[in-house]
C-alpha cells in the first residue's frame, strides 16, 4: 500500500514526508488523516460519480475539519479558530518605519 501511496504522490509532483524507515506512511499524523478522511468521505460518502465528485466533497471536509469541527481540548473551537488566538497573543513585530 505505501509503495502504491508514495507513487501517487510523485505523480501528482507531491513530495512525501519521510520518516526514520523512508516511507511516507511512517508518519503517524498523515496515517491518522488519512484514516479519517476514508471513514468519514470516501467510504461513507461514496459510490462517486466521478473525480470532480470527490474533489468537492474533500474541499467540504477540509473545510469543516479547519474551520467548523469543535475540539474540547481546546475549549470546544475549530482548529482555526485556536490558530487565530495563538497568533494574535504574539507579539507583533517592530514596523519599519
Amino acid at each position: 500500500m505505501s509503495i502504491k501511496y508514495s507513487e501517487r504522490l510523485a505523480e501528482a509532483g507531491i513530495e512525501p514526508s519521510v520518516g526514520s524507515v523512508g516511507d511516507s506512511y511512517d508518519n503517524a499524523l498523515a496515517e491518522t488523516i488519512n484514516g479519517l478522511y476514508k471513514a468519514e468521505v470516501i467510504h461513507r460518502r461514496g459510490p462517486w460519480r466521478n473525480f470532480e465528485a470527490v474533489e468537492f466533497a474533500t474541499l467540504e471536509w477540509v473545510d469543516w475539519f479547519n474551520h467548523r469541527r469543535l475540539l474540547e481540548p481546546i475549549g470546544n473551537i475549530p482548529p482555526a479558530e485556536a490558530e487565530e488566538r495563538h497568533y494574535a497573543t504574539l507579539d507583533a513585530p517592530a514596523m519599519a518605519a
